[in-house]
């Protein structure tokens, strides 16, 4: 029997699902599972996304433009005119999903071996597009303790070689809602600019940012524009995850051509994820504010929740709705997989991701998890007391 391939070898399992089959196998033994590990939103996709699904009017589903459809990327340029990125429709390309974004980012700027300095903890999946592209992720790593803060420059300049040819940020960032401020997206541009990087930035969680300093895009920064490629995804403002819908956006027009090329190998985009996004555009500010407002309150039932559990720490995570919390125990994968197996406090036990999953270096995250806020402050503060419990007759704990 032939082998599977290297790069099927070295695909990470996902943090994020890995622990799936054993919430499956709980939620058969009657136990509920409140889900902290992924990032799928509970509130409502905009009533305009659904009603324009509802009413499609077409004898034909067919193939759309490769790279999207234009009025759909017409109907963008107005949006991010709202935060000062000034586009047009030729710099945006529609791509199914965040994440094919990423891929094609990467299959189109970097050769098989070419490295990409991501500091750490970082989007798992990351690694797992890195992989498929034969590109290297080298990490730069972030600590709970300064609060996931950037490194100074030096740590990025010790990692640069010949076969650097980008960095890659998310901000605000999963797994750790973290916000990058003015000097540390200044600091990366000068970086890019001194060493002629590409600056692949996802910035998907834009809408979700807790604090007044303003929201600095990488397409703000001066000097690098045809060196940045931006990563953008519908999934998460409009709780729309599965139309999969995202965009790549770059002024860089060599860039643009090549991405076309993987865009026209794939076909097309998700013809109705466009009608549903499209129309989500005209979703109201009402339903922005309350959905702000939402995951402000989340964040405080759950950050204050987790930092009055004896042992356990969670910096403020000043956007997405994610935090990356420490855990008093010996190591938070098992820690995870128990409260799945073998424990339940009221026929209820909480599902979350190792932190470690979102890691490069070995042995870092060991104590550490990713929790999402996207429950309903109810079920948030009921969770907090099943983890508590938990933390209290697990075996390996370490307080």
């Amino acid at each position: 029997m032939p082998n599977i391939s290297q790069r099927g070898v070295d695909m990470p399992a996902s943090p994020i699902r890995k622990l799936a089959p054993l919430a499956d196998a709980a939620k058969q033994r009657g136990v509920h599972v409140y889900h902290l590990n992924i990032g799928q939103p509970d509130l409502p996709t905009p009533q305009a996304a659904l009603d324009a699904i509802r009413t499609i009017d077409r004898s034909v589903l067919e193939y759309s433009p490769s790279q999207g459809y234009r009025s759909y990327r017409e109907k963008l340029v107005g949006y991010y005119k709202k935060y000062d990125i000034n586009l047009t429709a030729d710099d945006i390309i529609i791509t199914t999903g965040g994440s094919e974004a990423v891929l094609f980012a990467f299959l189109s700027c970097l050769n098989p071996g070419d490295e990409i300095i991501v500091p750490e903890p970082a989007y798992a999946n990351y690694m797992a597009f890195a992989i498929s592209a034969g590109a290297v992720i080298r990490t730069v790593t972030t600590t709970i303790e300064e609060g996931f803060s950037l490194p100074k420059v030096e740590k990025f300049e010790e990692l640069i070689n010949e076969r650097t040819k980008a960095i890659l940020i998310c901000n605000p960032n999963n797994p750790t809602g973290y916000l990058y401020s003015r000097r540390e997206m200044n600091q990366i541009r000068d970086i890019v600019k001194k060493y002629d990087l590409y600056l692949f930035s996802d910035e998907v969680y834009r809408e979700f940012i807790y604090t007044g300093s303003p929201y600095i895009s990488a397409c703000h920064l001066e000097g690098i524009e045809r060196n940045v490629v931006l990563i953008d995804s519908v999934s998460k403002r409009y709780s729309e995850c599965g139309i999969r819908i995202g965009a790549l956006i770059t002024k860089n027009a060599e860039v643009r051509e090549a991405v076309m090329k993987f865009c026209q190998a794939r076909l097309s985009p998700p013809l109705i994820g466009q009608i549903a996004a499209e129309a989500s555009l005209d979703a109201s500010e009402e339903y922005a504010r309350e959905t702000y407002d939402e995951y402000v309150e989340r964040r405080k039932c759950l950050i204050d929740g987790l930092n009055r559990i004896p042992g356990v720490y969670s910096p403020i995570p000043m956007g997405a709705f994610y935090t990356v919390a420490k855990l008093p125990v010996d190591d938070a994968e098992k820690f995870c997989a128990w409260c799945l197996n073998d424990f339940e406090y009221e026929g209820q036990t909480v599902m979350m991701a190792p932190a470690s999953g979102f890691y490069t270096t070995p042995g870092l995250g060991k104590n550490e998890v990713r929790m999402a806020y996207v429950l309903k402050k109810e079920d948030l503060a009921k969770a907090l007391i099943v983890l508590q419990k938990a933390l209290e007759a697990y075996p390996g704990k370490t307080v």
